[in-house]
């Protein structure tokens, strides 16, 4: 059930000259924009009346005609090998999910956030694309879900690049950015700002299943790091698990990412390939996957499949796993295999999806069993 909202814009999503303008339209000069900037992105602070460094009639004209918002934190899960989940509601009602996943020291880790509330694409080895698209997420409810993980790690104000836990920003997560570049451009600008949250381009990667039109804006404007979810070597089979491969075929995809600004040995793409045992994972897959890229600086992540309830794949053997990143490697590219992290939780990749949803179909599914129509289930929160 939607909640009420609040009628007054909320500053945290906005850029910087829509900052400028959204003060301008009070009366305030642009000086002040960067002063809540600082209060914002460095301080972290959502209180006008903690913002010490402006006057106390400026904190109350700002609380009149604006609100500081983050996403609600509806659960909050910790995997025993310490990654971290978000189910995130948002003023609306929608929900989605945010991970923090730990590097291997823990002293550092990355934050895996999602752009859609659902996912329009159904890629067949994904939890999150059984679960149809309901919106797009808004730059402040994307920049938002780095926050929130911030502010469990208790990262404000903005520490050094040495001194930080949340080091990395991965795009990752619900949905597919690419089919909504300007909110995450946006937000993505606004993690970026060494003025306020701080974390370098370099620091940041972007997934995307293959939305060609969009790759070269998105390295021209943003020069990220991109990773592709590639998970087959020929059309047939990726059209099977990838219905967007029937819109941009393989030889598309490669051509757009050959082209991607700033593609060189220094900063390599990142092809993302998810083995289905019996689907993809064999040694011919393997030497056909690097014909495929050949010529191209590239890197590859191999994501043994995560199960996630009712799945048709399963898990591969770990040997074949290990054969096929052997083949990669012995032809000179980085092939890690990435041990899977959250699965406890569903945090893993693929794994993501509404905790929201979830329940409800299984509400919905016991309604049916007990012959009780959809329309008596009374609304609520959850």
């Amino acid at each position: 059930m939607s909640e009420s909202l609040d009628p007054r814009p909320n500053l945290i999503g906005l850029s910087r000259p829509q900052l400028v303008a959204a003060m301008a339209e009070i009366g305030e000069k642009p000086f002040r924009a960067k002063q809540i900037w600082h209060w914002l992105y460095h301080r972290g602070e959502s209180d006008f009346a903690a913002m010490s460094s402006i006057a106390k009639t400026m904190q109350a004209k700002l609380a009149e005609h604006f609100v500081v918002r983050r996403p609600t934190v509806e659960r909050a899960l910790l995997s025993a090998d310490t990654t971290r989940k978000w189910l995130l509601r948002f003023e609306d009602g929608q929900e989605a999910e945010t991970v923090y996943i730990p590097d291997g020291d823990e002293e550092r880790g990355a934050a895996c956030v999602s752009t859609q509330v659902g996912c329009t694409l159904t890629c067949r080895f994904c939890h999150t694309g059984t679960q149809m698209l309901v919106r797009n997420l808004t730059a402040a409810e994307i920049v938002g879900q780095v926050m929130v993980a911030r502010d469990t790690l208790g990262e404000w104000p903005t520490p050094d690049d040495v001194g930080r836990k949340l080091s990395n920003v991965v795009v990752m997560g619900m949905g597919e950015p690419l089919y909504n570049f300007e909110n995450v451009a946006t937000a993505l600008e606004i993690v970026m700002d060494g003025e306020g949250i701080g974390i370098s381009r370099r620091r940041i990667t972007l997934s995307t299943s293959g939305v060609v039109p969009m790759m070269r804006e998105c390295g021209a404007r943003l020069g990220v790091n991109l990773a592709v979810s590639l998970h087959a070597v020929t059309d047939e089979l990726r059209d099977r698990l990838m219905p967007i491969n029937k819109k941009y075929p393989l030889k598309e995809l490669i051509q757009a990412c050959r082209d991607y600004p700033g593609a060189s040995n220094a900063r390599r793409i990142t092809f993302e390939y998810i083995l289905l045992k019996g689907v993809n994972d064999s040694p011919a897959d393997a030497r056909a996957l690097l014909a495929l890229i050949r010529g191209l600086p590239a890197k590859f992540n191999l994501i043994p499949f995560n199960p996630w309830p009712g799945s048709e794949f399963e898990s591969p053997e770990i040997r074949s796993v290990k054969a096929f990143s052997d083949i990669l490697q012995d032809a000179g590219y980085s092939a890690p295999i990435r041990l899977p992290r959250g699965r406890d939780i569903l945090a893993a990749c693929g794994q993501l999806r509404s905790a929201s949803q979830r329940e409800k179909a299984s509400r919905a599914k016991a309604r049916a069993a007990a012959g009780i129509p959809d329309e008596h289930e009374a609304p609520g929160p959850l």
